[in-house]
């Protein structure tokens, strides 16, 4: 709690034991009547000043500014209202009702106050990666200097407990980072030389020596900021939808109160006190602070206990969209699946040693950087000879063909085997097969796989648990692999061999099914169920922009993934996506759930104010009771266990 939130807790306490004493004291034995109610009215001014005189001068500069119908006007012409009924004989004294409802109103503000700086927490920590300097050598000696500063290829050190303050390549050095700010993630990451690191994340044990990849505006730190910054600008139609109706019930309100107070005294010659007591109890009833706060508060909440668990969300609108998500789409490469290739088995010919296939599949593809070439090489344990590699010579789409210690080498397809005369058999395994033959001999076959994601299969479990009607991957790969990654998983339908603008097209013709069966069933745009992308946000942008709303997953260090996206997933777990969908229904309930109890309570209140059957307390508890306990529901939404 800061310094503000505790001077007004403490103005708020010392007006409430005011307020109590003054209600336990027995004034009418002590003054006779009318001065006893004189004496009431002018120390129940007292915790009324203490507690109100900030929304009393907001009030009063609205009305020099043009602003007059807010909720601070409304407080105070009720409250003003109830002590002003003292000047009415025969109505009762309503002082104590005025002073309770500025104070109830300004514990009310305390409790929003709180539950926004307890969200902001959350977000706080997403803050807190901002560093305040890099460290790099001049003459010697490591200096301070402003991140801004340093330029793109600069060497900067990160000294154990820092922050990363810029994107980049370690040099030197081995180390763990905590990921956590990022990523939710508690497990330390480790990192050597040659690995990529992300700015905001904090170096746990060695010294490392960093290559600057990016300039600091530019960084991963710098775009979360900004997003994180910018989340709550975009608001939720629900949240806009009760901005306005803010904005028309109140004058509506405000008019209903003055007819219900002077309309049937000056028409009906009723009496004044009683129906100015019905207008005043009408007025503190209608006041919409209820919605007004709890709403935005309940998104506000979602988006900041997201953000503890690695999901960045650039506002309650996207948020709004996830929770009515009926179908799911994935890209399968980097997302599904590790995008990372790996060799899953060696399969000899009779005779033939396996490690043999490896060691010359793995020199004829020595000077390739194609992932497929890389994973061989990395499955292969021994040293790679480049003088004995000869004659090497890539074919597009086919594979190498080289000269290894006086041998000649094929390493590729089955079109590069039959290309050049050599028998080759199928394989029974799912993946990329790799052939491989000697002088014109087929020696085997390598399996190559891209591993799908330990958690993918749960991820997609969850979401159907969840509500998803209908999971679907998309992949340029082929249809066998798309067929057996679809049913290991349990993805109800998967598109294979796709070009990037064919993914397009598939989410596209998803969305007008969708469109189709609302117009079927007469609902709005705004109420059909919507279709949610999936991808790794660097190939998949035209997708994340095109569908409903985008999800970017694995996205530290991408700038693609950032921009695109509407939700970023800050690490590379599929399950983090229903984790996402989770928060976004639990938090549109919450909405919902205060929606309905505030105007329900309200409406109620309100009608027995016009009969005569509500008094002052009752409209207590429907404005400043509703809205204390919509705002205790409201940070529900900010509570989102870490895994």
């Amino acid at each position: 709690m800061d310094t503000r939130q505790k001077r007004t807790r403490n103005r708020i306490a010392v007006a409430l034991v005011l307020f109590f004493i003054i209600e336990l004291l027995p004034i009418d034995s002590w003054f006779a009547s009318p001065t006893s109610v004189y004496v009431e009215f002018a120390l129940f001014l007292v915790p009324y000043l203490i507690a109100g005189y900030d929304v009393l001068g907001r009030a009063v500069h609205g009305i020099l500014h043009g602003q007059v119908l807010d909720e601070n006007f409304l407080m105070a012409i009720a409250t003003i209202g109830a002590f002003a009924l003292v000047f009415f004989p025969n109505s009762s004294p309503h002082m104590a009702e005025g002073a309770a409802v500025m104070l109830f109103y300004q514990v009310g503000e305390l409790f929003q106050s709180y539950a926004v700086g307890k969200s902001r927490k959350s977000i706080a920590a997403m803050m807190d990666i901002a560093p305040d300097y890099a460290n790099i050598t001049r003459d010697g000696e490591l200096v301070q200097v402003d991140p801004d500063d340093v330029a793109v290829g600069s060497q900067i050190v990160v000294k154990p407990g820092e922050r990363i303050p810029i994107d980049g390549v370690i040099v030197e050095g081995s180390s763990q980072l905590d990921t956590a700010a990022l990523t939710g993630e508690s497990v330390p990451r480790v990192v050597e030389a040659g690995a990529e690191v992300a700015s905001g994340c904090v170096n746990l044990t060695g010294v490392l020596t960093i290559r600057t990849t990016k300039p600091f505006g530019e960084s991963t730190v710098s775009r979360i900021l900004e997003l994180v910054e910018n989340a709550s600008e975009k608001k939720a139609r629900t949240e806009n939808f009760i901005t306005r109706f803010a904005r028309y019930y109140t004058p509506i309100v405000v008019g209903a109160a003055c007819a219900i107070a002077i309309l049937p005294p000056l028409f009906a010659g009723l009496s004044w006190a009683s129906w100015i007591e019905r207008g005043l109890i009408f007025l503190v009833v209608s006041c919409p602070c209820a919605l007004v706060i709890s709403v935005p508060l309940s998104f506000f909440g979602g988006i900041g206990g997201a953000s503890r668990v690695g999901v960045l969300v650039k506002g309650g609108n996207y948020l709004e969209t996830l929770a009515q998500v009926d179908t799911v789409v994935f890209d399968k490469t980097g997302t599904l699946t590790n995008g990372t290739f790996n060799v899953v088995a060696v399969h000899a010919e009779s005779g033939i040693d396996p490690d043999l296939v490896l060691s010359f599949a793995a020199h004829a593809e020595a000077y390739s950087d194609h992932p497929i070439a890389l994973s061989i090489k990395a499955a292969y344990a021994g040293p790679i000879d480049e003088e004995h590699i000869k004659d090497v010579r890539e074919q597009s789409g086919h594979g190498v063909k080289a000269q290894v210690n006086e041998h000649t080498v094929l390493v590729g397809n089955d079109k590069l085997m039959e290309e050049c005369d050599v028998s080759w058999h199928p394989c029974d395994l799912t993946g990329t097969i790799l052939h491989v033959s000697l002088d014109g001999d087929y020696i085997g076959h390598i399996v190559i796989a891209d591993v799908v994601k330990e958690d993918a299969a749960r991820a997609i479990e969850a979401l159907h648990e969840s509500g998803v009607k209908k999971t679907v991957m998309l992949t340029g790969d082929r249809a066998e692999v798309a067929e057996a990654v679809s049913t290991r998983l349990g993805i109800d339908e998967y598109h294979a061999q796709l070009l990037p603008q064919q993914k397009v097209e598939v989410v596209e013709q998803l969305i007008d099914d969708e469109q189709k069966r609302a117009h079927e069933h007469g609902q709005s745009e705004a109420k059909r169920r919507k279709v949610a992308f999936v991808g790794d946000g660097i190939n998949d942008a035209p997708v994340l922009t095109r569908a409903d709303v985008g999800i970017a997953m694995g996205a530290m260090g991408s700038d693609a993934a950032i921009e695109a996206a509407d939700i970023v997933l800050m690490d590379d777990k599929p399950s983090r996506i229903a984790t996402a969908v989770h928060i976004a229904r639990k938090t549109m309930r919450i909405v919902w759930q205060n929606i309905i109890f505030a105007l329900g309570v309200k409406f109620a209140v309100l009608i027995l104010a016009v009969f005569g059957l509500a008094n002052m307390w009752m409209a207590v508890f429907a404005d400043v009771g509703v809205a204390c306990i919509a705002i205790v529901n409201a940070m529900r939404s900010m509570r989102v266990p870490k895994e």
